[in-house]
Formats: structure tokens, sequence, C-alpha cells
């Protein structure tokens, strides 16, 4: 079906660029847990310690986060499309060379690449997202764009170690991993008019309230005065601090505390984010229906550090503690939706890409900076000790969301139709 056949606005036209833009933020989260599932192979392969693995996702997201945020300006000015088959061709690359690497520095490499890959992902996504998917079905769209990472992290650990099993190589893991970008780049082309930002929004454009059509245009860094947009990059930097806690360490953590399997500590993540990806679904409905969006952030993160204490703390044993931390991916998930819908109503008219390049790079920040720290707790054996570090980001994190509704109006949902 060619996207061209759909009118901008209907209902079809909104599914195939909420698919497609899916599809590549799966892809995009798919590359985010290049290295991690592996890490036993790695350990195996070329002697490496916990915290050497921990910089190794820090120089994915240091890259992604420098990047992310210059990237939010590019897009603003060139469009998001383009760049967006330039990460995929970057994803490619990345998965070839850690097919290829004959040692740390190898990785390293990979690590760069992936994360350079993934440098323009929210702001070229929610761009996208925000010009071609009709208002009223914008809180299901971010609820989709959420689901979708969410199923990319999932699916990589299922993807990598059943190719390793299968071929008994690592590095034919790697290889059929750089051949997942170049299928979605495909899709992405044939379909490509259902993801040109700048065929312009399927509504007619504005001129906001009280502000005359001869005003003169504000800086492009004006946005950077805004408190909102700093509180909404606070709360990313902390709760990716959970969330780097649970894809990259939670798994071995639980092997060494409760003698967990090694099969259930290598897919502990996919089920934390299949939980996360539910969550998101009902998430969606929540973010347009809730008078308060930071009360529904609230409740789902401090449900979700909750389950973590109750980990972090050895109150349950064995099995029972990867049940409760997958659990905890629930929690997480219902927060999603109403998150970004936050961030959209932080946003400035104009700067939709910067804002969220500049947000979001938070989580690329929360990650670099986490990975070392939780990979040295484990080094110096407390393993436990990752969870009640995850589970007080936690709070922190819900802390700052309250500021932001605070900073937007309460955190009141508006109408859809009357949404900047």
């Amino acid at each position: 079906m060619q996207s061209r056949s759909l009118p901008d606005g209907s209902r079809g036209h909104d599914a195939l660029t909420i698919g497609l833009i899916g599809l590549a933020h799966a892809t995009s989260h798919f590359f985010h847990m290049l290295l991690p599932p592996m890490f036993p192979w790695l350990i195996d392969a070329f002697g490496l310690g916990y915290s050497q693995l921990g910089l190794l996702v820090s120089v994915f997201f240091v890259v992604s986060g420098t990047g992310q945020a210059l990237a939010g300006f590019l897009v603003d000015r060139v469009g998001a499309r383009p760049i967006l088959y330039v990460a995929m061709l970057c994803f490619a690359t990345a998965g070839a060379a850690a097919a290829m690497a004959s040692g740390y520095s190898g990785l390293m490499v990979a690590a760069a690449l992936a994360g350079l890959g993934n440098a323009p992902f929210h702001p070229v996504d929610f761009t996208i997202l925000n010009k071609r998917v009709s208002q009223a079905r914008l809180g299901h769209a971010f609820s989709v764009h959420g689901i979708s990472g969410n199923l990319g992290w999932a699916f990589a650990p299922i993807f990598l170690l059943g190719v390793t099993t299968a071929t008994g190589s690592w590095r034919a893991a790697y290889g059929a991993a750089a051949l997942v970008p170049l299928a979605v780049l495909a899709v992405l082309v044939w379909q490509r008019r259902a993801v040109d930002d700048r065929l312009g929004s399927w509504a007619p454009s504005v001129e906001p309230r009280g502000q005359p059509a001869s005003a003169v245009p504000e800086h492009p860094m004006a946005f950077l005065r805004l408190p909102s947009v700093w509180l909404c990059f606070s709360f990313f930097f902390w709760t990716t601090v959970t969330l780097s806690a649970v894809q990259s360490f939670a798994g071995p953590a639980l092997m060494i505390s409760y003698g967990l399997p090694k099969a259930w500590s290598s897919m502990l993540v996919t089920g934390y984010m299949i939980c996360g990806a539910l969550g998101m679904l009902l998430g969606g409905f929540l973010a347009v229906r809730a008078e308060r969006l930071e009360r529904v952030i609230a409740a789902s993160l401090l449900t979700c550090g909750a389950l973590l204490v109750v980990v972090g703390f050895g109150w349950v044993q064995g099995i029972a503690a990867a049940w409760l931390v997958i659990l905890a991916g629930l929690g997480s998930g219902l927060a999603g939706p109403s998150r970004d819908m936050l961030i959209k109503r932080a946003a400035p008219p104009g700067a939709t890409g910067r804002v969220y390049g500049t947000v979001y790079s938070g989580l690329d920040l929360g990650f670099a900076l986490a990975a070392p720290v939780l990979g040295a707790l484990m080094d110096r054996g407390q393993p436990l000790a990752i969870f009640l570090v995850g589970a007080g980001a936690l709070v922190v994190g819900v802390a700052s969301a309250a500021w932001v509704g605070r900073g937007v109006g309460g955190g009141r949902a508006r109408p859809a139709a009357k949404m900047a």
C-alpha cells in the first residue's frame, strides 16, 4: 500500500506514519542493546571486567547525548527524514564493526557508531509525529512510540542470544544484527511520503494568540531559558539511572546474589521491557484522559521503585526477585506516554526538534554516567545496591515531573485540538 493514496489526517495515514516511526524507534532501541546482552560472551572472549563493560555503555550514550542535542537543531533546519536514513546506515555499520572487533578498542568503535546512529532519533521521531499525525491521535502515537522502543529492547536479547546459540558464534549474531537496520531502511524509503515532515502539518497553521504576524522571531536558543525544559531534562536523567541498572546489570546482579540461572538473567531485560510495553499501551489512554499528568507519572514510577526496593533489600528470594524486577517494568511503562505529552506542552511552537533533542539528551547522560558507577558497584561485590540506587533515582525523577506539571499549567491535559 502506497502512502500517497492515504489523505493527510486520515486514520489510515496516521496509522501508517505511527507504524513506520514505531519500527524505526524499535530499531534504535535494539541497538541500545547491541552490547549488554552479550556481556558474558565478551567477558569470556576478551577478559573484560564490569567497569570496562559499563564504559562501553557510556561511550554509546556520550556520543548519542552529544549528538542528540545538536541533531535537534539540524532536524529543525533540514528536516527529519534524511537524518533518519543516515541513522539507519550508522546502525548497520555499528553491527558490522562489532562482528569484526578484535578487542576492547573494536567494541569501543562499535559502541560509538551505534551511539551516532541513535543520536537523532527522538528529535526525528517526535518532529514527524507532531507534524504528520492528527492531534486527536497524538496520545496514542506517543504510546505506540514508547511501546515500540520497549519491544526493540526486548527483542535484542532474544535475537542476539538466539543467533549465538544457533551458530555458536557471537560474531555471527552481530553480523545478523547489521542486516536489521538495512531492512528497516528499505521500508522507510518505500513509504517515504508518510515520514516526510517537510510536507507540513495535517492541520492549518495558526498564528499564536496575541502575537502579530510581523513579530520578530525568537532566538533559536531562547527555549533554553524555559525552566520546564531543564526539569524535563532532569526527569530523563534520573529515571534513566534506573533503566541503566536494569538493562545492563540486573541480570548479573540477580545471578550473583540469588543464584538466578544464566538463562533467566539473560532474558530479564526482555521480561521488563515487555511489561513496560504493556504499561505504555495502557498509559496511552491515561495520557489523553488524565487531568494531571504528573500524578500519573508519580504513581507509576513510585510503584516501580517500591518493587526495586524489595529486591534490593533481599526481602524475596530466587525467581521471585526476578519476577518483581520484571513487574517493575509495568510501572515504568505506564508513565511513558504522560511523560511525552508533558514534554510536548513544554515545547514552544517551532522548537519541537530542539526541545526533544535537549530533553532526551538527559536520557543519554543518565546512561553515560550511571553505567560505570553501577559497574563499579558490581566489581566491588555490591550487586543488590544497583536496585536501591535505581529506586532512589526514581524518587528524584518524580519530583522533577511534579515541577514540570506546575510549570505548564498543573499538567492538565488540554483538549487535543488546542495543543500546539
